[in-house]
């Protein structure tokens, strides 16, 4: 009888860690899925609700440069500027050629208000200039990733006063420049 207890016990115990095993095995790779670290960055890190409606392809592809050095003129992970990112992030996520600097860039955009932009449009400032000079990809809740000059690739808020204070426009590509770039 002592020893059917046992065994029976013994039977329970190891089915018990078994299944801890499974569980605490599912939760390593769900921590160690790149697409659910880039996620819970941008939820817990930068206060980014990131959800079922998200771009989840378009944070994981900012993630993955978060802290690349801005270089003027340049497109690697070594340095990158402003429009080279937003060029790189809408060729690889949204699969959309885009024009090269900021200002040729907003030629190709139905301009917007700030209280207009959804995920994945495009913020444009003027900074100490009469021109556009930079450019950033908007993420919701007045977020946008950008390449900036004294911090790299990073995560800002509109509402920071530098960037309120130089904010021109946001604006939305417009389908007939995303067919223009396709017929040259």
């Amino acid at each position: 009888m002592i020893k059917k207890f046992l065994f029976s016990a013994l039977i329970a115990l190891c089915s018990v860690t078994a299944l801890n095993a499974q569980t605490k095995t599912k939760e390593t790779n769900k921590l160690e899925d790149p697409d659910n670290l880039a996620s819970q960055y941008f939820s817990q890190v930068m206060g980014i609700a990131v959800d079922a409606t998200s771009n989840v392809k378009l944070y994981k592809f900012i993630y993955e440069w978060i802290g690349t050095p801005y270089r003027f003129g340049g497109n690697t992970k070594k340095g990158i500027d402003c429009s080279a990112f937003t060029k790189a992030i809408y060729d690889k996520v949204f699969n959309t050629t885009l024009l090269r600097n900021s200002r040729d860039i907003f030629s190709m955009v139905d301009p917007l208000p700030k209280d207009e932009l959804k995920e994945g449009d495009l913020v444009f400032f003027k900074i100490r200039s009469t021109r556009i000079t930079h450019i950033g990809i908007y993420l919701g809740d007045n977020r946008f990733a950008h390449a900036s000059s004294s911090r790299g690739v990073v995560i800002s808020n509109l509402n920071e006063p530098y960037y309120s204070r130089f904010f021109y426009k946001g604006g939305r590509i417009l389908e007939s420049a995303k067919k223009d770039l396709i017929e040259e």
